[in-house]
């Protein structure tokens, strides 16, 4: 294996040809080592790709952390019928930010990685579910196939000797974030209407079409090809004894330089700040978000904590998908968090009753504390639905609504209480809270 530096503070690998010209080309791609891991990747036998995978730790980056190698060798035994991987890229939740520009800027590291995970797994076709919002991204991704198609990287009879097909569907969603849940998509992708399935049959064993399916998320197979072409000892280098590798890491909200910051797990959120120029001129931390949305907030004396999945959950929180909101202190928690409920009572698929209603049970009392409406008791009340929900939902749509709103009761329960007697609005002018000069000004 080839000698590598040590990793450095940012571990650009799926984001190391975004400057370059027309980056999302094949041209430009494989300039950079593109294609050289499914190269290698064809002279593996049976089992070998799936524990490299194993062996490197990757973890799946789409936000429950599970081990990618595990997952793939959760499939049965060959029965001579297909199967399918399925990759999910209908990244929707508030803040959430890392796919679609990975998607935008490098495609053919998810097309790339997407035939090695087909060649672990003994399959021959694979999906990309998007969101369909996304046209831009959609018409990329569809480019990139073609382009790769047309160079005989996949399609019918390719490889060393010609007889393997490895097909890739682009499947365009209709904007449903319930889609994001893994049997949710796959009942989408069949045609019908995208709600949580009942496990089991968990996807490894019966998934699309009745199939043994692999469901990963853009940025866990876009990570596959550098495994494959460097070696397992040059992931496991970066990151954490319990989290290795690189991993996106999407910075938004009041910091000087927001963007997405490609590290080795581990980071710490006040290096991610200091890289970011810090919070503001003039204004300091008040919380963040380290998860997005879905996940218990963060406060300042948790920017040392590192950004790996065991010491995020042993502070009280959740890795997920790294999308990082930074708010500084012109900012009211109620109102962040009456938005985001606002966005899952909306997304709640209504298949099962305390997301149902119990999202919009919490919309209704999250509205009238920002008002300044709030009676007696409700912070309480909703605090006691919040609880009620989690863990009793048929998906994790119903924690992801209710954990933001026990986290901001927690942390600031004198701002929900003062939701009784006067709006968010007078306490926190909307005037004070935007970044651009030219927005919200009177």
């Amino acid at each position: 294996m080839a000698e590598f530096s040590a990793p450095g503070v940012l571990a650009p690998v799926v984001s190391n040809i975004w400057d370059q010209e027309r980056s999302w080309t094949l041209e430009t791609y494989r300039k950079n080592g593109g294609y050289e891991g499914l190269a290698q990747a064809w002279s593996y036998g049976e089992g070998e790709l799936t524990q490299m995978i194993k062996d490197s730790g990757l973890a799946g980056r789409g936000g429950a952390g599970f081990p990618t190698g595990l997952k793939w060798s959760f499939l049965p035994a060959p029965d001579g019928g297909p199967r399918y991987l399925v990759v999910n890229a209908d990244e929707s939740e508030p803040g959430t930010c890392k796919d679609i520009p990975a998607l935008m800027a490098n495609p053919h590291s998810l097309i790339e990685g997407m035939a090695i995970c087909l060649l672990a797994v003994g399959g021959s076709h694979g999906f990309v579910y998007l969101r369909g919002e996304v046209v831009h991204v959609y018409r990329r991704l569809m480019a990139a196939a073609r382009e790769a198609r047309e160079a005989g990287l996949i399609g019918k009879g390719v490889g060393p000797n010609k007889d393997r097909d490895i097909e890739i569907t682009v499947h365009a969603g209709a904007g449903a974030y319930i889609c994001g849940e893994e049997t949710a998509l796959l009942d989408s992708l069949e045609g019908r209407r995208g709600q949580p399935r009942l496990k089991p049959p968990f996807p490894a064993a019966a998934g699309l079409y009745a199939r043994p399916t692999v469901i990963n998320n853009v940025e866990t197979i876009s990570s596959v090809p550098g495994i494959v072409r460097n070696g397992v000892e040059w992931f496991t280098a970066m990151g954490t004894e319990s989290a290795k590798g690189h991993g996106f890491f999407s910075l938004s909200g009041h910091v000087v330089r927001p963007g997405q910051y490609e590290a080795p797990l581990g980071i710490t959120g006040r290096t991610l700040l200091e890289l970011a120029g810090g919070i503001r001129p003039g204004h300091e931390l008040k919380f963040w978000a380290v998860g997005g949305s879905s996940a218990p907030l963060f406060t300042p004396e948790h920017l040392d904590v590192p950004l790996d999945y065991n010491s995020v959950r042993e502070a009280g929180s959740m890795l997920a998908t790294r999308a990082i909101m930074m708010f500084d202190d012109t900012v009211s928690v109620v109102r962040v968090i009456s938005r985001w409920t606002d966005f899952y009572q909306h997304e709640s698929c209504g298949k099962c009753t305390p997301c149902r209603e119990g999202t919009f049970w919490m919309r209704q009392i999250m509205h009238r504390l920002e008002e300044g409406k709030g009676k007696p008791g409700d912070v309480d009340l909703l605090y006691e639905i919040a609880s009620n929900i989690q863990g009793r939902s048929f998906c994790a749509l119903g924690d992801a609504a209710a954990t933001p709103i026990k986290s901001g009761i927690e942390h600031f329960r004198d701002e929900f209480e003062a939701g009784y007697t006067t709006p968010a609005r007078e306490l926190f002018p909307y005037e004070k809270t935007p970044l651009f000069s030219e927005v919200g000004t009177r």
